[in-house]
């Protein structure tokens, strides 16, 4: 996994100047000092600790950080000490890990991240919830990095077995809540499937800020009920994640994606945990992140395997396949293509969660049409994408994506009035949805058919294109 972690000596720590600083709670003096004493711009440090450049300028120039989410990404990104981190107000970890501690020649990691408590994750989950609702300018400046993903990823497999979720409030939770919690989530998920990532994110976060937070932090539930609650909220904030994501507001989705998963770690659910983790691994491999795309979908197979999920060991090397195409490594690709197949052939679905019910033939073609595409194998691509449109039509932004990609393949094919067809097809639904990600996959096919814009066909899809989407993302 790429680590974007600055190094900053030990000795540092210790100077008066950052000890200040971190007492005070002064971001931008700390900045200021790191980038004086390390040579850092604040490209290098933003990147780090999963903020914009522009924000951390803000940060540099006076701007206070007051939030407890944003100060454990400062102090994760620098590889704070726990002194400095008690200094600056932060729990200790009891064993700090430091991406320059690791054994990379032996791959792995001579020390690893201490365990959180579930109170601690319920505190910084609902954090995020209300930072998003109230819309705060930190969180739109986040940016996506893989080294935030190593935490939680190493928390999940590393972490001891954490207390049970269980407290006394003065507000009764039982299995009602919970099933309101799941049949909302079901609602919500509809939605997205059906109108995209944009239509409901905003009632998401609401719903998660103002009726789930009370039940958390406000109930009063016994262990088993604590158990079933977390599970149930943290499926919803993986959804809220992949609605992020679909409008790529992908530093915020990696954040929800995280949060998702240190909940379904507590309430021991190893089944959603690797359908998070594989959701990780498609968010870094759709960002160009191939080599943390396949260790998160590894880690999600070895969780599924674990969960005795079949479907999802095959989602896990579907996932890993698709990491293996993008980096152009043909041979991995399709050894791991192969499996994924053979898996899925001799899965049992009668027992599958509600969550994973998209996963099927058609979205297994998908995916095995992105792969030949992404090696340049088009032949191969056109017949999996064709085979994808056998599909359940309630998906239709997964239709709109499927349409898209058959398009882009048969321009590249060379065969740019059958790509306009399929291409126009894709368009109307696209105009249906509110997903950055349906608009990316039909703008990148109208640059695939610029070189065939002297055509009738192709030139009037190109217009319809710029028409229906304007300035749209």
């Amino acid at each position: 996994m790429l680590l974007d972690h600055l190094r900053i000596p030990d000795d540092l720590w210790s100077h008066k100047e950052i000890r200040a600083a971190l007492a005070a709670r002064d971001i931008g003096a700390l900045f200021r000092l790191v980038a004086r004493h390390t040579g850092a711009s604040q490209t290098r440090i933003g990147a780090a600790v999963g903020l914009e450049q522009g924000y951390v300028s803000r940060i540099v120039a006076g701007r206070r950080v007051t939030s407890i989410d944003v100060l454990e990404r400062i102090a994760d990104g620098c590889g704070m000490p726990d002194e400095s981190r008690m200094t600056l107000g932060l729990a200790p970890r009891q064993r700090s890990y430091r991406p320059d501690m690791a054994d990379h020649r032996h791959g792995r990691h001579s020390d690893l991240p201490a365990n959180r408590s579930w109170r601690d994750d319920i505190r910084a989950a609902a954090q995020l919830w209300e930072g998003d609702v109230n819309r705060r300018e930190v969180l739109r400046q986040t940016v996506f990095s893989s080294a935030v993903y190593t935490l939680p990823a190493l928390r999940w497999f590393t972490a001891t077995t954490p207390q049970p979720a269980a407290q006394e409030g003065r507000r009764t939770v039982g299995q009602p809540d919970i099933d309101t919690i799941r049949e909302m989530t079901a609602t919500y998920r509809r939605l997205d499937n059906q109108y995209g990532g944009g239509h409901a994110r905003d009632n998401v976060t609401r719903y998660l800020h103002h009726e789930v937070t009370p039940l958390l932090t406000e109930g009063r539930y016994d262990p088993a009920t604590g158990r079933k609650l977390l599970a149930a909220v943290a499926e919803l904030t993986q959804l809220a994640g992949w609605q992020a994501y679909d409008m790529a507001e992908h530093g915020l989705a990696q954040r929800y994606l995280t949060h998702a998963l240190d909940l379904a770690r507590t309430a021991a659910d190893a089944g959603l945990g690797a359908e998070i983790l594989a959701a990780m691994s498609h968010q870094a491999t759709y960002l160009g992140h191939t080599a943390t795309g396949v260790d998160l979908a590894r880690a999600a197979r070895q969780t599924a395997h674990r969960a005795g999920i079949t479907v999802l060991t095959a989602e896990a090397l579907v996932m890993e396949a698709h990491a293996h195409a993008v980096a152009h490594d043909e041979p991995a690709c399709a050894t791991t293509l192969h499996q994924a197949e053979q898996t899925l052939d001799r899965a049992d679905r009668s027992g599958d969660p509600q969550w994973l019910g998209y996963f099927d033939e058609a979205y297994l073609s998908a995916k095995f049409g992105h792969c030949f595409a992404a090696l340049a194998q088009y032949r191969q691509a056109e017949r999996f994408a064709a085979r994808s449109l056998r599909m359940d039509e309630r998906y239709v932004r997964g239709k709109a994506f499927n349409l898209a990609l058959l398009a882009t393949i048969q321009a590249r094919l060379g065969e740019p009035e059958r790509a306009s067809i399929i291409g126009a097809q894709a368009l109307t639904l696209t105009t249906q949805l509110k997903s950055a990600r349906a608009v990316g996959y039909v703008r990148n096919l109208q640059r695939n058919l610029m070189a065939h814009r002297r055509r009738p066909a192709v030139r009037h899809l190109i217009t319809r294109i710029d028409a229906a989407l304007g300035q749209r993302r």
